[in-house]
């Protein structure tokens, strides 16, 4: 009996230990706030990304944030596989920081010929966002 209860005792720890990593999330743009753009000829108008990222997963301001999509097609050739390209497409420099969340605005946006093709070339709602760590 003493063994059994070890034993579960043990099966306890163990799931608890790896809990973390079951409820570990990817972190992505969920919402985008832009300047009412007045008309002006070659108005360039800010916007402000808002992403479920921030001080408790090391993000301050001033950090930058890579920036995926990921595109999912599907292989008609191999049993209709669906196929998902993560895509770097850019990163963001955070503005403002909270303790689950902030707020990024456009540091670089990968385009040109060596890019591969986007329906919508900027940031949008639902991309993900990771910590660049090689600053």
């Amino acid at each position: 009996m003493r063994i059994s209860c070890n034993y579960f005792i043990l099966a306890i720890s163990c799931l608890l230990i790896s809990m973390p990593q079951a409820f570990s999330r990817e972190h992505q743009i969920y919402s985008v706030e832009e300047e009412v753009p007045m008309g002006y000829e070659n108005e360039t108008l800010k916007k402000n990304y808002y992403v479920n990222i921030g001080e408790n997963q090391g993000v301050t301001k001033g950090t930058t944030l890579n920036v995926f999509r990921i595109i999912s097609k599907l292989n008609p050739y191999e049993n209709q596989k669906r196929v998902n390209h993560r895509i770097k497409i850019g990163e963001l420099k955070v503005l403002h920081a909270d303790e689950e969340a902030a707020i990024g605005a456009i540091q670089l946006l990968n385009k040109g010929d060596d890019t591969p093709l986007f329906e919508i070339e900027n940031f949008m709602i639902g991309d993900h966002v990771s910590v660049n760590i090689s600053n």
